[in-house]
């Protein structure tokens, strides 16, 4: 095979096609899919790239590959295929700079990586999910704002469907000089990068504008400001702080339900900065129609600009979020032990990131592989609080996209055979896979009686043994639900 001469034509075509990308795809897209990518070989009218992990071939071979090769074809017309390999070794360019074995040191943050922490100053992104250092830094020019993480900027969140609109949003306020959606609403799960947003956000306002005054604290933060301010009788005080700023930024709103004055408070200084031009960001776990002891005015408020929600992560995302941490911490995890980790911890990205670091660290300082037995092994009492999360709801949500029924169909009165069977077997998964009761089984299937769940138990039971393709397929969705 012809190697490319990446000094002469190939590379000049190639640098021309990641041009068009950039300019279609945009920075953020660029720098997390294309940066990665080495043209490694072409022969016989087939360009041939190397990335780094088998995830990151999937995902651009699935979103970018076939635009990749029409770019290509138009720069050298006798390009008519383009295909990816994974290859960590030293023609994977993300991975030659920053990985390292996993029971080595990982590397220090570098002069680049240090001045991400500076307020003002342009963040360098060396390689694909490029981390700023860990660490926390107040917000310039106000007492009142709580310190940002350096680590939690646009460059370091890893984008997949379920987190994609949010995302957009939020880089739009980000980078928008005037006001874009007013407010800007962000809502979500524990763990699902409200936080993570709210701090970019924050930096990117700092960085493209710094004449900005940006305010981020917790809703509990302005609550006891707020208080105090009431105690110390200087209302007036507050009132002018929080009403001067370009930004307000306010995390977790569900924490003013039912604090009355908090939210009357809110509720004007939330009209004085819309009145004013001022952009307002907030973030909660729910959507304003389902906070619940929250005032009718000020629910409508918070619903009057754009609300985007971050949905629950996919396996394909998690396992996206454990190669940028990977490459974060600077080490080569085995792919199967993050294949393992995407399945058993589904819930909360925290907990995620914090599994794969709590098993890196004891790699380097216990010394030993990194195995899926050791990993098992290391994680039990967090793979079993997993495991004890599994809900009825999510079988039933499996079971019916197996079936290719809705989901609806395990409540309804229909009994046709399409819908009672998969009913029956997302009752018998029910009562293998969690500790509810009987009479909760069937409530939770449209308030049917314990009976029917006995019945549907012992006719699965019974199907197992005497058709060999309805086990396999009892046997695939109990491991689905069970990593």
């Amino acid at each position: 095979m012809k190697r490319v001469d990446e000094a002469a034509v190939n590379q000049a075509e190639w640098d021309r096609v990641k041009t068009r990308l950039k300019q279609e795809f945009g920075e953020s897209a660029f720098k997390s899919w294309v940066i990665p990518i080495t043209a490694t070989a072409m022969r016989d009218g087939e360009v041939e790239l190397s990335v780094p992990t088998r995830f990151m071939r999937d995902w651009i071979t699935t979103h970018y590959g076939e635009r990749i090769r029409t770019l290509w074809a138009g720069e050298n017309p006798g390009v008519r295929k383009v295909t990816l390999k994974v290859e960590a070794g030293p023609t994977s360019h993300a991975k030659s700079e920053t990985a390292t074995p996993v029971n080595s040191p990982a590397k220090a943050p570098g002069a680049a990586a240090a001045a991400a922490a500076k307020p003002g100053v342009a963040r360098p992104v060396p390689a694909a999910f490029a981390s700023a250092p860990s660490g926390y830094t107040g917000t310039a020019g106000s007492d009142l704002s709580a310190p940002l993480d350096a680590r939690y900027v646009f460059e370091n969140f890893v984008v997949g469907k379920p987190n994609e609109f949010a995302y957009a949003a939020a880089k739009r306020v980000a980078e928008s000089d005037h006001v874009s959606f007013n407010p800007l609403f962000l809502y979500g799960g524990v763990g699902l990068g409200k936080t993570h947003l709210m701090h970019a956000i924050a930096w990117e306002i700092r960085t493209r504008t710094p004449h900005r005054k940006v305010v981020y604290l917790s809703a509990e933060k302005f609550m006891y400001s707020f208080v105090r301010a009431l105690r110390n009788q200087d209302t007036v005080s507050f009132k002018e702080q929080f009403r001067s700023v370009d930004v307000l930024m306010i995390d977790d709103v569900q924490f003013i339900a039912g604090k009355d004055a908090t939210q009357e408070e809110f509720f004007h200084t939330f009209n004085a900065l819309v009145d004013q031009g001022r952009q307002i960001v907030l973030s909660a776990d729910k959507s304003p129609s389902s906070l619940e002891e929250i005032g009718d005015r000020l629910r409508s408020r918070l619903a009057s600009g754009l609300v985007a929600d971050l949905h629950p992560t996919t396996f394909e995302l998690r396992l996206g979020i454990l190669d940028a941490k990977a490459e974060q911490l600077g080490v080569q995890v085995p792919q199967r032990v993050k294949e393992f980790l995407a399945h058993k911890i589904s819930s909360n990205v925290r907990e995620l990131e914090g599994a794969l670091t709590r098993l890196v660290a004891h790699a380097q300082l216990v010394g030993g592989a990194l195995t899926l037995e050791t990993t098992q092994d290391l994680l039990q009492d967090l793979l079993r609080a997993h495991d004890r999360r599994l809900t009825m709801e999510e079988i039933q949500k499996r079971v019916a996209e197996h079936f290719k029924i809705r989901v609806s169909d395990m409540s309804s009165a229909r009994r046709s055979r399409a819908v009672a069977r998969p009913r029956q077997v997302a009752m018998y998964l029910s009562k293998q896979l969690t500790s509810r009761s009987l009479p909760e089984i069937g409530r939770a299937f449209g308030g049917r009686d314990h009976t029917t769940v006995m019945h549907a138990v012992r006719k699965i039971e019974e199907l197992v043994k005497l058709d060999s393709a309805f086990a396999e397929d009892v046997e695939l969705l109990t491991r689905m639900l069970e990593s």
